[in-house]
């Protein structure tokens, strides 16, 4: 994702669209929104590109029902009727998380939000690259408005309950609350078959007399998503994750945002694949002795038997001797809260995007840094895009200086800073950036004043001003 787009969602009244990089950072007082915003770039992920009914309440966020999201105007003004959100893809940019490298043409998602008895459904859905658009409504009745464009005019035909192909649809499922999300490339097909088969039932959008030719029908097809439907969701990370165990007995390999599989999946892969266990292992093990955290991490495995109970182990290595394995309950919270979150960033085959919330609870100064440091390298190296809520200086500073220094490939448009500064009832979203020797940018506008006030009334006053 490359801009998304937000307007009548919770605290965010008027339109606006925000700049998303490799790394994206999430800054601002508490209760502005910073939570709510992750939770919208998941349900984007899932409504525009897996095609599936937005959740809201899904674990680590639970933003409640419709009237709880909508965005609230005060006095007569009220609840927002319906709330839109989008973003754009560009695959033309050096750096992308599913295609490194691309040329694509770049693409634009926008969803239109309603009320329904079953919760929170997509009403109106709509894409468009820089050859055609095309856009999906549907109606409380259940019929199916499908409109696609080019340069050479606009079409429409209507999908109802009688038709072919709505009886279809109905067998496959789809229906309910599921009609709001028929897949696009299943309705662009249906509008090629129709303007093939039944031309009598295209209806011609901008008063045009011309059905679309072959050349049409190519640019509209060409619609469909770019990220493959298998590509794994976002990682979505809790704000406080799992208590330490002194002893993990076997269990089924869920993942959670709380990071309770962490310890199970790491003693799985020692297990079955030691090849990466041992890849995996020396990575945590660099990022723990970079943040002085631990030297070495293990499993061991109690009653000798494969595949029973196990301990998860760590040591700190002295000047002179190597020192004791400690049990991870032992170390103190900063480890275990840390640790679902390096090994989600360092295993093969993870996600391309990750929403993280306060990876550095429970991390001392120097360890918060080194995380920032780790964000630098994974971006770069894994070509990995995390949007992370932070109120850590020493993390952002990180990154901002690995970036000037050139301690990895990023570049200063490869970060983001998202300030989310509240006025009344609505929140107003600030792009911000650095240049080349680290100096605070501002992407549109200017810097507003509000930014880190408080720490320069803390200044002030520290040296006597």
């Amino acid at each position: 994702m490359n801009e998304v787009t937000v307007a009548g969602f919770r605290c965010f009244n008027q339109e606006q669209t925000v700049r998303l990089a490799p790394i994206t950072v999430l800054v601002g007082e508490n209760s502005t929104g910073k939570t709510s915003f992750l939770a919208l770039l998941r349900v984007l992920w899932d409504v525009a590109l897996r095609e599936q009914l937005p959740d809201f309440k899904e674990p680590p966020y639970d933003l409640g029902s419709y009237d709880e999201i909508a965005h609230y105007r005060g006095g007569r003004g009220g609840r927002a009727a319906s709330f839109e959100a989008g973003f754009s893809i560009d695959g033309s940019r050096r750096w992308h998380p599913v295609y490194p490298y691309a040329k694509r043409p770049p693409s634009v998602y926008r969803v239109a939000f309603r009320q329904d008895d079953s919760g929170v459904l997509p009403g109106i859905r709509r894409v468009e690259n820089g050859s055609a658009s095309a856009e999906c409504r549907v109606s409380e009745d259940g019929i199916v408005s499908f409109t696609a464009a080019t340069s050479n005019g606009r079409w429409s035909v209507k999908f109802g309950d009688r038709t072919p192909e709505r009886r279809f649809s109905t067998a496959l499922g789809w229906e309910g609350p599921q009609r709001e999300l028929i897949a696009f490339g299943y309705l662009l097909r249906l509008f090629g078959l129709a303007v093939q088969t039944e031309p009598e039932r295209v209806e011609h959008a901008d008063g045009g007399v011309r059905l679309p030719d072959k050349h049409d029908l190519e640019a509209i097809r060409h619609l469909s998503t770019p990220i493959p439907r298998q590509a794994p969701r976002p990682f979505a990370s809790a704000p406080v994750r799992s208590r330490p165990r002194r002893t993990y007995d076997p269990t089924q390999l869920i993942a959670d945002p709380e990071g309770e599989y962490v310890p199970m999946f790491l003693a799985t892969m020692r297990r079955k694949d030691p090849r990466a266990w041992t890849a995996l292992k020396e990575s945590i093990e660099e990022f723990g002795r970079e943040a002085g955290l631990f030297d070495e991490i293990e499993m061991k495995v109690l009653g000798g038997k494969t595949g029973g109970p196990f301990q998860f182990q760590v040591r700190k290595l002295g000047r002179r001797s190597k020192g004791p394995h400690r049990n991870l309950i032992d170390m103190g919270y900063g480890v275990s809260q840390v640790l679902p979150v390096v090994t989600e960033l360092l295993r093969p085959a993870g996600p391309r995007m990750f929403l993280l919330q306060q990876p550095e609870v429970h991390l001392h100064p120097t360890a918060q840094a080194a995380l920032g440091g780790l964000f630098c390298q994974v971006a770069a190296r894994r070509r990995r895009q995390l949007i992370v809520e932070t109120h850590s200086d020493h993390l952002i500073d990180r990154i901002r200086m690995d970036i000037r220094d050139r301690r990895t490939k990023l570049r200063p448009d490869d970060v983001s800073i998202l300030y989310f500064q509240r006025r009344n009832l609505a929140v107003t979203i600030h792009s911000l950036g650095w240049d080349a020797n680290g100096n605070l940018v501002a992407k549109r506008g200017s810097i507003p004043d509000g930014y880190r006030e408080f720490f320069r009334t803390e200044r002030r006053r520290s040296i006597g001003l």
